[in-house]
C-alpha cells in the first residue's frame, strides 16, 4: 500500500481510529485539543511521517507519532501500524473506601443511621465537640 507524503489532520485522526467520525475530529481541532508539534492545529494543517500529535479526549492526553499518513478508514490492523502510541498509563485509581450505600430515595438519614455513617468512617464523636485533653 503506497501512502501520500502528508494528510489533513482531521483525516488522519480519523483513518487511525482515534475518532469514531471525521466531523468528530473537526470539531476537536476546532475546539483546541489538537496538536501537532506542540502547536494548536486547525483541521486542515497537514502532518507527515515523525510529527507528534496530541489528542486531549475525556480529560487525558493521548500522545501520537505519525508512521504512515492515511487519508481513508482502514482495517484496525493498518491503522495500528500508522501510528505509535507513547501515551503514558492512566494513574492509578484510589482505593475507595468501601461504605455502605444508602438506597436511592430512600431519604434524608436519620439521627441514628448518621451516627452509624461516622462510626464506620472511624470518628468515634460524629459532632466534632470531644476535648482532647
Amino acid at each position: 500500500m503506497d501512502s501520500p507524503a502528508s494528510a489533513r489532520v482531521d483525516s488522519w485522526l480519523w483513518a487511525v481510529r482515534v475518532y469514531k467520525t471525521r466531523s468528530a475530529a473537526t470539531a476537536g481541532c476546532r475546539a483546541g485539543h489538537v496538536r501537532v508539534n506542540g502547536e494548536r492545529v486547525k483541521a486542515a494543517q497537514s502532518i507527515r511521517p515523525g510529527d507528534e500529535v496530541r489528542v486531549r479526549i475525556a480529560g487525558f492526553d493521548r500522545i501520537l507519532v505519525v508512521k504512515l499518513c492515511i487519508t481513508k478508514r482502514v482495517g484496525a490492523s493498518v491503522a495500528a501500524e500508522a501510528v505509535t502510541d507513547l501515551t503514558p498509563p492512566p494513574p492509578p485509581r484510589e482505593e475507595v473506601a468501601l461504605l455502605p450505600m444508602r438506597d436511592r430515595g430512600a431519604g434524608r438519614p436519620t439521627k441514628r443511621d448518621r451516627r452509624e455513617i461516622e462510626r464506620l468512617r472511624g470518628r468515634d464523636d460524629p459532632s466534632g465537640l470531644a476535648d482532647d485533653d
